[in-house]
This record gives C-alpha cells, sequence and structure tokens, in this order.
C-alpha cells in the first residue's frame, strides 16, 4: 500500500486498519478475504485511488477511447465495427494494462477503467458468438475466435521445487480452480513436478478430491541408515520408496496419454547429470512416449538426497524400454525451476503465473513494490543484488579455474552456476513467505497437519494475486468459452451420419 495514501489517516482509523490486516492475514476462505480486503480499501482510501485514471503506469486515455467506442459498437449493433476494433488491439497487456505495480495499491482490484475495459471487450466478444448474432455465419466465428485464440495466447503456471514445502503448491492450485482461473499449461520441477503431474494426469473432475490431500500422506522420503551409506549406497535417501509414491499415483501413463486424459499440457524440468548436455522439459511434444512418473522421479532427484535416475519411456506395444539409455538425470530445479522461455515457444504463452516455494531461493525474492521502484532510495539493494550476482559467478569461475579437473567439484560448480543465472519470477508470483517451523517441514514425510498448513498458507498467498489473474486471463477465457460453445452449435448443425 502506497504510503500515500495513509497520510491523511487519523488514529481511530488506524487502529480499524490494523485490526482489519489482522483478520485479512488469518481469513479462512476467500469470500472472508475479499469481504475484509474491500473494507481496507475503503479505510485506506485505495477505493478513491481506483477511480482516479491518472497513473504513470498505464495509458489511461488509449484506453478509455477503445472502452466508449466498443461499448457504442455494441450496443448500436455494429458488429463489423466492433469485431475490427476487437482485432485492432487483442493482446492482454494493451495500454500496459499487465503492469505488476497497478495490483499493489489497492487490497482487491485495480483501476475501474482497467476493470470496465477487460469487461466491455468480454462482452463485445460474447456478443459477436451470439446467436442473436447474424452477421456472421457460425464458421466464420469459429475462425474468428480461433484467430482470437492465437493473437491472444494463454497462461502458464509453473510449480518450483521444495521438497514436502511443495504442499504450498495444492493451496495455490485450491485457490485458482475455485475462480475457474487455472491455466491449461503447467510446469514443474523437483517437489513442483509433482503437482503438475497429478493435475496433468487427471480428470478435471476428480481435481477437488486430489486437493483434499489424502493422496500426499505416504511415505515418499526414506533415509538410509549409517550402515547402508558405508555400503556405498549412493544419496542420503532410498528413491525407491519416492518411485513407489509416484507409480502409485500418476499410474503407467506416458505424456501423450496424460494429455488425452486430462486435456492439460503437463511439463517436467530436468536436468542431465552431466551438465554439457542441456536441461529439458519433458511433455507430450518433446517425449510423448516417456512416462509421466519416471520424468518426475529424475526431476526430484535433488543430488546428494537422492541418485540420479535413468528414464523409462512406454513402446507402442506397451513394453517399457530406457528412455537415452546412456543418459542420468537429477533435480529439474536446480538448472531449470521456471523453464518458461521453452514452454513459450511450445505453447504461446502470453504470461506466466510463478509458484514458488524453494528454500534457498524465498528468501531472496522481492515483492512488486520492490522490484518495480525506480527512485533514488531503491538503487542501493539494486546495486547490491545485481554485484551480488556478479561476485558468485567470478567466485565459481575462480574455482573452476583451479580445481575444474575433479569431477565432482566440476558437477557442484555446474549445478552452482544454474542455481544463480536462473530467472525465478513469472509475469504474477505467489511466494511462499515461511518461518523456521516451514523449513522444519522440508524433509518430513507429509501428513494432514502439515498438509492443512502449508495448502492454507498457498491460498493466502493465492488470494491477493486473484484480481491480477483474473484481469490478465477473463478475456482468455472468454474467448475459449466462446469458441466451445460454437463448435458445439456448429456440430450440432452437421448431419449426422449413421
Amino acid at each position: 500500500m502506497f504510503e500515500k495514501l495513509k497520510q491523511d489517516i487519523n488514529l481511530a482509523q488506524l487502529h480499524r486498519i490494523k485490526k482489519l490486516e489482522h483478520q485479512l492475514k488469518n481469513a479462512e476462505s476467500y469470500d472472508e478475504w475479499q469481504f475484509i480486503a474491500l473494507k481496507l480499501d475503503e479505510e485506506t482510501g485505495a477505493q478513491e485511488w481506483k477511480y482516479d485514471h491518472s497513473s504513470p503506469y498505464f495509458n489511461a486515455e488509449v484506453l478509455s477511447y477503445r472502452f466508449n467506442l466498443l461499448q457504442k459498437y455494441r450496443t448500436q449493433n455494429r458488429v463489423l465495427d466492433a469485431l475490427y476494433l476487437l482485432q485492432e488491439g487483442l493482446t492482454h497487456d494493451i495500454a500496459n494494462i499487465g503492469h505488476p505495480m497497478l495490483f499493489t495499491v489497492s487490497y482487491l482490484g485495480t483501476k475501474q477503467l482497467i476493470e470496465d475495459y477487460v469487461d466491455e471487450v468480454s462482452k463485445c466478444l460474447m456478443f459477436i458468438a451470439a446467436s442473436t448474432c447474424q452477421t456472421l455465419s457460425i464458421k466464420q466465428k469459429i475462425q474468428f475466435f480461433e484467430n482470437c485464440q492465437k493473437a491472444y495466447g494463454q497462461p502458464a503456471i509453473m510449480f518450483s521445487g521444495g521438497a514436502t514445502l511443495g504442499l504450498f503448491h495444492t493451496g495455490v492450485c485450491k485457490a485458482l480452480l475455485e475462480q475457474d482461473l487455472m491455466p491449461k499449461v503447467l510446469s514443474g520441477s523437483s517437489a513442483g513436478a509433482i503437482m503438475a503431474a497429478l493435475i496433468g494426469t487427471s480428470h478435471i473432475a476428480d481435481l477437488p478430491e486430489i486437493l483434499k490431500g489424502e493422496k500426499f500422506f505416504k511415505q515418499a522420503f526414506h533415509f538410509r541408515s549409517f550402515r547402508e551409506l558405508l555400503k556405498g549406497e549412493s544419496g542420503f535417501a532410498d528413491v525407491t520408496y519416492l518411485k513407489n509414491f509416484l507409480i502409485e499415483h500418476l499410474g503407467d501413463l506416458t505424456f501423450a496419454e496424460a494429455y488425452k486424459k486430462s486435456g492439460v499440457h503437463c511439463n517436467i524440468a530436468v536436468a542431465p547429470y552431466d551438465a554439457s548436455i542441456s536441461p529439458r522439459i519433458m511433455n507430450g511434444y518433446t517425449a510423448p512416449n516417456l512416462l509421466v512418473w519416471s520424468a518426475v522421479l529424475a526431476s526430484c532427484a535433488v543430488p546428494i538426497l537422492f541418485s540420479p535416475i535413468s528414464l523409462t519411456s512406454k513402446r507402442y506395444d506397451g513394453v517399457h524400454t530406457p528412455y537415452m539409455a546412456n543418459a542420468k538425470w537429477v533435480d529439474g530445479s536446480v538448472r531449470s525451476d521456471f523453464p518458461q522461455e521453452k514452454m513459450a515457444r511450445l505453447y504461446n504463452l502470453n504470461y506466466t503465473i510463478a509458484s514458488q516455494v524453494n528454500p534457498h531461493i524465498v528468501p531472496f525474492m522481492q515483492n512488486d513494490q520492490s522490484r518495480y521502484r525506480k527512485d533514488v532510495l531503491s538503487w542501493p539493494q539494486r546495486i547490491i543484488r545485481r554485484q551480488g550476482k556478479f561476485v558468485a559467478m567470478g567466485m565459481m569461475d575462480f574455482t573452476r579455474e583451479r580445481l575444474g579437473a575433479v569431477p565432482p567439484v566440476r558437477r557442484l560448480l555446474d549445478h552452482g552456476y544454474g542455481i544463480v543465472d536462473q530467472r525465478y519470477y513469472g509475469d504474477v508470483n505467489i511466494i511462499g513467505r515461511f518461518d523456521l517451523r516451514n523449513y522444519v517441514y522440508m524433509l518430513k514425510n507429509p501428513n494432514p497437519k502439515i498438509f492443512k498448513h502449508l495448502q492454507l498458507e498457498g491460498e493466502r498467498a493465492t488470494w491477493p494475486k486473484i484480481s491480477s489473474i483474473e484481469i490478465h486471463g477473463r478475456i482468455g477465457k472468454t474467448i475459449q468459452h466462446c469458441l466451445e460453445m460454437l463448435n458445439f452449435q456448429n456440430n450440432q448443425h452437421l448431419p449426422k451420419k449413421y
């Protein structure tokens, strides 16, 4: 919340605001959170900010002009004019309406003009798709909306690693599903790979049951005894327990079969044990015959904790065969926690949602206000962050020059490069803010108490982002729904085959 909104607040108001902020922090449902957030916006003056069009972060003049024209064309039934104007500006960030700073002032929503514009575009799209609109045939409408879908793009959600802290992702998914905002493109690495795979191998109707958590209450971690380690067993944990857990819940599905079942594009990030090979994302396009459980197992193989994994694919006759038989794979989050650039090329993404709980990353992540500040006071922190990364890379280069010939050291440095040099932010960021108690959960096997706590943390972290995700995604959702409706109508009109 910008401090300037609080300058004229008296002590009584400040007391009410503090009380409401405490209630907001402890809300048990999105409806409760939304109700309190609205009251906070009224108390702090953010409600007035919403109706003030002035802002350095978006072009209100362009947006207002387009809004008025679209409204005029729709109410006057000028279909072709509305269609022409829609095609002219069909992008999710027109006039910069998706800028993160537009969602940092109020607790709920953003500038009213932005909300009105998104609403009007959705109304115009539904107006064109409606059966009462006779200017275009059903086939012409389908072609228009297919073009809209390609031009507008689609969102993706990326789940980070984080061992048992990855249960946080279940709360993120629960909150998004309840608001019909769950993307159809998912990626996951390490613990996040389990979340992405559970969704990517399930029917949409089964997800609410899955998110109740019972499938997670299994022994996935089993640490070897000191005697076993002395015998030369690789890795501190026995991968067999995790493998059995994954096979039980993900089944014997390949990525191609998983997509047919769920309609969701599931992407699993894996990193090669040999750093001379680039990290990969496994999905229905890049590895259609690879077994999903095998990719997830590799993505969860944290170096030192688990031994490297060989991948398994399923042949056309159902026989399991090695996938890239000579290669071993490890934890995807080490070098490709959020593979957004690779996914953007495959799925025509327009924005990404990042759910981040990696314990070595979360303490260093900034909120949107800190990231996009440009005032002089923000310069020292920016300089320290950039120089810190530069120094870390320099130290690793120095070590490589002297000890790079030692295989374990070289491999450790390769992983270090991957961790330091990654981009850990999406367009919308849902970040787990954990205390010390949460870190104790990291390598514990999930139980109902841990699950309930971390899922609620995930929901509470997601609720403040719902407005931003809804603004980003509503027009895309409308295009999708219109296209589904038109395809259904078109199929109804086709002659039946006997």
